[in-house]
């Protein structure tokens, strides 16, 4: 089960010298030319271009940008900027570096935003023209679109479709006028600005982040320092594109001449096993979801073959916190004493020929589940729970963790393949620095003591657009940016997240909770699905909970009345439990109220953003009433 991870010194880096994403493009088209870069088995018709045919389509569609003749304002201080709202397909790819190779800025969203949000991103951008996902998007949007002085509509279907006010051309006319226009050179270099990328919007409008083509280029150069990944190696694509971490990542694996699969949350568990991927880039709820299937499986198993995995994951669950502690990569003692050493090497010693049975008997039919190929999956978008961690490296599956945002480029920390430190954030990029800081007089704090985090490197955003306020407000004079996040440092520079300085709780008696941990314990529980913590300015905390219905059927053994107090009096023992044996508890951790919730969050009504964050001041607001009465027994 064991690997070796390749990677390069960033010095050495093949791509350092690249000034911008389409001299970029240039390169790998040529090293990896008959390599298939993208594949899409959902479209219709099916999709696949080696990496010729996708610059070449890149190249026309660039001509075609530069042939509509874009009108700007002479008074524009950058290039100007065209909107890209669609999801996950490759002739994203291709009109994504299409705008930037004809020398404009590509304005980026996903088409499941809401139309107001889109028309805001339109207005305050000064998008010249727009690129849709297809027909439907565009019939959504043509009453904004009126309103709104573009040049241009392109869809990237081959639908046709007209309009009085601006022109109407799908993805297959661009290419065809492209083909009769010369494309001409464009000036670019590591400050001219890229994109902007739009910030979720979970309060509030998005603020524009001003993204150039040095910052995305760090980042491929400095994903390098993490991972070299071999040419013809699959990714499964899931995330959505526009996010800065799904779309950084991409970029570094084309830079590998790497071969891009794509699925969606319908047809994702199908097409890892039958696309066989090697690598994948998640958010927690992702991973929450295949253990879940995977517990599943586990629970509609006969009694006696339930207790026996049951065993082989205690004995498992030992050796790897021995193994860690053994191996200096124990969060929880990451200096161990020699005699603490000695003492985790034969307590792994003793539990790994029950691993390694479980291993055979077990795990290996789970990885085989996962196609089996898998040699490392990145995770982002938010901490990822205790028991999924452990899970994961139990069953032989690396997740690698890591830390970022959209200002950022978004990686500013990532754990290491030999160096993965479960429940940190890993360690940071080359050239970035870090510091951590108390909230209120900035002054720098010792090592492994909690703070405001500041980031300073080359994947700094910028600034925000048409917004030096807020600019300022988030990077000082000395470019350090103000991440909001609170954590930590240990001495081996491994960054620990502990929470976001605006979701903390604070109760009654003045005691701030940080609410991702606790939550993330309390998932830990096959009955939860999905929970967030309320409880600001209360003497204790609150939680609102989305049960997994399916264990609850299972447990009951048949339907389910949530106000059943049996079941009430489950979930008081479980999250009780679940709290309290949280490493670092604290008697204010403990959850002394909670309400049972039948509708789950998701996108579809509003709870979740599209990156499966859950919108915490909408629930707040939707569930208001039941939260005050919460509080008020």
């Amino acid at each position: 089960m064991s690997r070796a991870y390749p990677s390069v010194p960033f010095e050495q880096a093949p791509y350092r010298s690249v000034q911008s994403l389409p001299e970029l493009w240039s390169i790998i088209s040529k090293q990896y030319a008959d390599v298939v870069a993208v594949y899409d088995p959902h479209s219709t018709p099916e999709i696949q271009l080696t990496y010729a045919q996708l610059y070449e389509q890149m190249q026309r569609f660039a001509a075609g940008i530069q042939a509509l003749e874009i009108r700007t304002d002479a008074a524009d201080t950058v290039p100007p900027r065209i909107a890209l709202f669609s999801d996950n397909c490759p002739r994203w790819l291709i009109a994504d570096q299409g705008i930037m190779r004809a020398g404009a800025v590509d304005v980026v969203r996903g088409a499941q935003a809401d139309p107001l949000e889109l028309r805001y991103i339109l207005e305050h951008s000064g998008s010249v023209g727009v690129v849709l996902q297809d027909a439907e998007l565009l019939k959504k949007l043509r009453p904004i679109l009126a309103e709104v002085p573009l040049q241009f509509v392109i869809l990237l279907t081959d639908e046709t479709a007209t309009s009085d006010t601006y022109k109407v051309m799908n993805f297959s006319e661009v290419i065809t006028l492209g083909r009769s226009h010369t494309l001409q050179p464009v000036q670019q270099d590591r400050q001219t600005l890229a994109t902007l990328m739009y910030t979720s919007g979970t309060s509030g409008m998005p603020k524009g982040v001003m993204l150039t083509h040095g910052n995305l280029l760090y980042e491929v150069n400095g994903a390098y320092a993490v991972a070299k990944l071999q040419p013809g190696e699959r990714v499964l694509s899931i995330l959505p594109i526009w996010h800065s971490y799904e779309r950084t990542f991409e970029y570094f694996i084309f830079s590998n001449g790497c071969s891009q699969i794509y699925t969606n949350i319908r047809f994702v568990k199908k097409d890892i096993k039958e696309h066989r991927p090697h690598y994948m880039v998640g958010v927690p709820r992702l991973w929450e979801s295949i253990y879940e299937g995977i517990q599943k499986q586990f629970r509609d198993q006969p009694e006696k073959k339930q207790k026996l995995v049951k065993f082989f994951l205690g004995q498992s669950q030992k050796y790897i916190v021995a193994k860690r502690t053994a191996e200096n990569l124990n969060l929880d003692n990451l200096e161990p004493s020699g005699s603490e050493k000695l003492k985790a090497k034969v307590q792994a010693a003793i539990r790994y020929p029950f691993h390694q049975l479980g291993d055979r008997l077990v795990y290996q039919k789970v990885r085989q589940g996962t196609g089996g190929c898998i040699k490392f999956v990145v995770s982002g978008g938010g901490s990822i729970a205790e028991h999924l961690e452990d899970f994961f490296e139990i069953v032989g599956i690396t997740i690698l963790g890591g830390y970022g945002l959209t200002e950022t480029s978004p990686i500013t920390h990532a754990r290491r393949p030999w160096r993965n430190v479960r429940g940190a954030d890993g360690e940071p990029l080359p050239g970035t620095e870090t510091r951590i800081v108390d909230p209120e007089t900035r002054r720098d704090l010792p090592v492994g003591q909690r703070g405001l985090i500041l980031l300073r490197g080359h994947q700094i955003m910028q600034g925000y657009f048409k917004n030096p306020e807020a600019t300022a407000k988030a990077i000082d004079k000395e470019g350090w940016f103000d991440s909001g996040d609170l954590g930590m440092v240990t001495r081996f520079g491994d960054l620990i997240i502990t929470g976001r300085a605006k979701d903390t709780i604070v109760l009654t008696n003045g005691e701030n909770i940080e609410p991702q941990p606790i939550e993330d314990a309390c998932l830990r529980s096959p009955y939860v699905d999905q929970i967030m913590l309320v409880g600001q300015d209360q003497k204790v905390l609150g939680a609102l909970v989305v049960p997994n219905m399916e264990a609850l059927e299972q447990w009951k053994g048949g339907s389910v009345n949530l106000q059943d107090p049996a079941v009430q009096e489950l979930f008081r023992q479980e999250l009780a439990k679940l709290v309290k044996e949280r490493p670092g508890y604290r008697p204010d951790d403990r959850i002394g109220y909670f309400r049972l919730l039948s509708e789950p969050f998701t996108m579809e009504n509003g709870l979740l953003t599209q990156t499966l964050k859950i919108r915490r001041n909408v629930v707040m607001e939707r569930y208001q009433g039941m939260i005050d009465e919460m509080f008020s027994q």
